[in-house]
Formats: structure tokens, sequence, C-alpha cells
């Protein structure tokens, strides 16, 4: 399981039970299934991808490994290639230049129905002159089941999403909702050995789309078969995936799990896109080996907005050279009073509260240190009567995180 799920908690909403339910009762069949060993995963392998569309250049040079049985995710803004290159897995896209193999085998010869992957796509992609019951049976029609066998596994996936009901209707009769359960029940009844979806809670409210995630985690966890996911909701993907490929621009910036993404950002973009953060430009002023920790030292930098900062690394750095710097906002301690400890590797400062903006289970301060920065500070409200005084608009504050808690991104040219 990945790191970071979210929590499960209660359904009051009558729909919200309806769609979940639904996404269990696939849960059970694809469970029966994978007991039988009919259901595994296939590792993916996509090597030095290119496209262009005439003078526009959708992916760079795109190389990834994914395991089998993985839940990866390929996160990032609209237009930087994630669709793109999920396409192309799907064979619906031929790429310029590289390679993707299925468990080694080469499949970019081979059309989408023979490849072993199924997608979920943002529109559904239904098609709209057949009725339910003939959408959800078209895989099975394109490898000549038997109509009997076709039809009686059919009726029995429309059972289980629950739309047995609305069998003969045609897609424009349905709301989002039933058309997702419609994609969802013709993506799994082909069996296949990679799940391809394409950003497919995008049309459901906030709420809905959170129980529904955790449901579909539940289906790949119990049946082992690889999904690869798009989508541009950073917390989506820290939530479920094991992997995440971060992509801006046709490039691949990082791979890593959702913890590495968090906590180790490797570029500028990265830091900023996943989460919120405060970076800065720095320049190293002092290094030395931390003692007992034979690959970690102790920084100081040299900000120009800020002043001095402290911040432990395990990369080396040279007095001199300039780097960046980040802070996530949540690592940040903010309190009226002057906080007592005295260790050295604390960064201290003092500012005042520009912008207090509460959101229930947490409150984000904007800060003016200096009279020049502004940093941002997320407090959590995790309880009732143990926040300490209030702190408003105009308040003089202390800013204070650890060492630890600040990150390199990396040496500027």
């Amino acid at each position: 399981m990945a790191l970071g799920k979210p929590r499960r908690e209660g359904i009051d909403n009558p729909a919200q039970k309806s769609h979940c339910t639904l996404i269990r009762n696939v849960f059970r069949l694809v469970g029966r299934e994978v007991e039988g060993s009919t259901l595994i995963g296939s590792d993916v392998a996509i090597e030095g991808v290119s496209k262009s569309f005439g003078d526009f250049r959708a992916l760079n040079n795109v190389s990834l490994t994914i395991q089998k049985g993985e839940f990866f995710s390929l996160l990032g803004p609209s237009g930087c290639g994630k669709t793109t290159l999920l396409r192309i897995i799907a064979g619906f896209e031929s790429p310029d230049d590289g390679a993707v193999t299925f468990d080694g085998n080469d499949v970019l010869g081979l059309p989408p129905n023979r490849r072993q992957a199924n997608t979920v796509f943002q529109n559904y992609a239904l098609f709209p002159h057949l009725s339910v019951f003939e959408n959800v049976a078209f895989p099975l029609r394109l490898r000549k089941l038997p109509r009997s066998q076709a039809d009686s596994q059919v009726k029995e996936y429309l059972r289980l999403v629950q739309l047995e009901a609305h069998a003969h209707k045609k897609p424009n009769q349905l709301s989002g909702g039933q058309k997702q359960r419609v994609a969802i029940a013709r993506a799994l009844i082909n069996k296949p050995r990679v799940l391809l979806l394409d950003e497919p809670l995008s049309a459901l409210d906030a709420k809905l789309r959170q129980h529904m995630l955790i449901e579909l985690d539940q289906i790949h966890d119990k049946i082992g078969i690889t999904f690869i996911y798009v989508t541009h909701d950073q917390q989506e993907a820290l939530s479920v995936s094991d992997h995440i490929a971060v992509m801006d621009q046709g490039d691949v910036l990082q791979v890593g799990t959702p913890h590495e993404i968090y906590e180790s950002p490797a570029t500028n973009f990265v830091a900023r896109f996943i989460g919120e953060t405060n970076l800065y430009d720095g320049k190293v002023l002092g290094v030395n080996k931390l003692p007992h920790v034979e690959t970690e030292y102790m920084v100081e930098l040299e900000i120009a907005e800020l002043g001095r900062v402290k911040v432990t690394t395990v990369d080396e750095v040279k007095p001199g050279q300039k780097v960046n710097f980040t802070v996530r906002p949540e690592k940040i301690m903010i309190t009226t009073d002057k906080p007592a400890s005295k260790r050295e590797d604390i960064n201290h400062f003092q500012g005042t509260v520009d912008e207090p903006i509460y959101s229930g289970f947490q409150t984000k301060f904007y800060v003016k240190v200096n009279d020049t920065a502004m940093i941002r500070v997320i407090k959590q409200h995790a309880n009732y009567s143990d926040e300490g005084p209030d702190i408003v608009w105009k308040d003089s504050v202390y800013l204070s995180w650890s060492a630890n808690d600040g990150y390199i991104l990396g040496i500027k040219e």
C-alpha cells in the first residue's frame, strides 16, 4: 500500500453509497477471478518514446519502468504529455521513436484489442449508437466469444454495477455517474493485465471522487493487475500510487514514491507542483559533516530575502555554490511567544501576519519577514481546545523549523 492513504470516513449521501457499493461488487467479482489466477499484471517498459504533433513536441525521449501489479500514476499539468503517453501504451497513438513492451514483448505492432490492456477514458469513450449492454459487450464481441457466454458475462457485470435496469439505454440517456459505471464494467470485463485510467473521476464532485478513489485502490490491491493512472490532481496521485512520474512539457522530471516526490523534489517545478512550498535562491556559506552520520552535512545558506538558514543534506555542496532551497509550509511552527529551544539546528525568524486564511482543518498564514519575504505557514487544527492563543491579522509572530525539514533541490548553474 502506498503512503498517505486517505482516511475512510463515513458516507451519508445515498448517491455516494450507491457508487461505492457498485465498486465493491466489481471488487468481489474480480476478486473471485484472481483466486483462480485469471487476472495477473504485466511489467510495462517505455524506452526512449518521443511524439510530435506537427511542430508541437508532446513527448521528449521518455523512459519509464512500471512493475507488475503497481499502481503507477502519471502526474502533471494539462498539456504535459501524460495522456499522449497513455494513448501510446494503449495503442491509440504511435510514437515517432522508442519502444513499449509488456513483460519484455514489443507491443507497438499490436492493435489496442490485442495488447491485454483496457482503458477507462476521461470522457468514458462510450459508443453513442450502442446500448449500455452492447457497450459493455464490445470487448467480448471483438474476441468473438460465443454470444450466449458473452451475454451471460455482460448481464453479471451490469448487475454488479447496478445498471441492469438501464441495459437498453443509449449513453446520452445516462447521468455522468452511470456512464462511468459503464466504462468501468467494459474495462474490467475483458480481464486485462494492464488497466489504463485517463482521469476517470474528473466528472464527479470532490467528496465522491475521494470515496471512489479509495474503492478503486481496493480493487487494485485485491486483483493485482497493473494500474497506470493519469491525473493532474496531486492529492489523488499521492493517495493511491506506489510510484509517481511527474511530467511537464513532454519530459519526466522525477519518478519516485509519494513520500520521495513530496519530501525530496528533484526540481523547482516538482516542488511547486506537488503541494505548496516556500522556495528561495541561496548561496552556500559553510558546510560541516554531521557527527556519527557519514553521508549527511549541515549547510549554512545565505538567502537574500531571509538571511542565514541552516539545512541538512546528503548531497555534497561547497561554499560559494548557488542552490535552490525549499521548506514546506506545514513544517514551520508559528507562535506568538518566542520559542524556548536553544538547539543550534533550529531556524528562527520573526515576522508579521499579513493574511490568515482559515479552512476548517487548518489555517494558512502569509507571514512577512524582514519587510521583503513572504513565508507561507500551515497550522493544522488537531485539537479543539489545545491550539494556544489565536493568531490574527497583523500579529507579531515567531517562525521556526528544523534544519532537517528544509531541502536543497540542487546546485544552480
